[in-house]
């Protein structure tokens, strides 16, 4: 096939015009290292390749807009690429680059995760299920879960907001039910009101 015309319509964005009308979107890199230019005649397996290596190009500048947006998991890479249309293939060979550039890597994110939620004054329960909703897989949450600070002070401070008489069983409750749903255990949960209650005997 040979190529028509080669229209720059962006920065680094090229439309390849073939003379049956084809048109294919590339990018600079695929233009300068195939040195594509008006005239230039591909055969069938230059054209496969000439395709392949434009898709798969433009996914990674896909890749890295998405990457830039915030920190993620190499699992939320690969479904936010499918949703936009990506095939599973290609989407994978982006992730796999992000990661072989340390643009994504999850064991770092998991800990950015677990401090980011321990801030919060979430427990660990919560902290889990998010690591898991984010696609972490679950041989890098000991060693996340490992820096996760104290939650004494967090679990106090929550009593001291809300819970007004540590003797009115429906207010206890409903503190109770809130710090379940924040993620704390219930052993955690009546270590804390033991302890509060305590200090407002003492």
């Amino acid at each position: 096939m040979k190529i028509l015309e080669l229209k720059q319509t962006s920065g680094e964005r090229f439309t390849v015009i073939f003379e049956d009308g084809t048109q294919v979107k590339t990018s600079l890199g695929v233009v300068t290292d195939k040195f594509i230019h008006a005239g230039l005649e591909l055969d069938d397996e230059e054209f496969r390749d000439f395709l392949s290596a434009s898709s798969l190009s433009l996914a990674k500048s896909r890749a890295l807009r998405i990457i830039n947006t915030r920190p993620m998991s190499r699992k939320e890479m690969l479904t936010r690429l499918i949703e936009k249309g990506e095939t599973p293939e290609t989407a994978e060979q982006c992730a796999n680059w992000l990661c072989d550039m340390g643009l994504i890597d999850d064991t770092n994110y998991a800990s950015s995760v677990v401090r980011h939620y321990a801030a919060k004054g979430y427990g660990i329960t919560r902290i889990k299920q998010e690591l898991n909703r984010r696609g972490i897989s679950r041989e890098l949450w000991v060693e996340a879960l490992e820096e996760m600070p104290e939650q004494d002070d967090k679990l106090e401070r929550f009593l001291r907001s809300r819970l007004t008489d540590p003797n009115d069983k429906a207010q206890v409750k409903k503190v109770s039910d809130a710090l379940f749903r924040r993620g704390y255990t219930w052993d955690q949960i009546k270590n804390a009101l033991y302890n509060y209650s305590s200090q407002e005997d003492y």
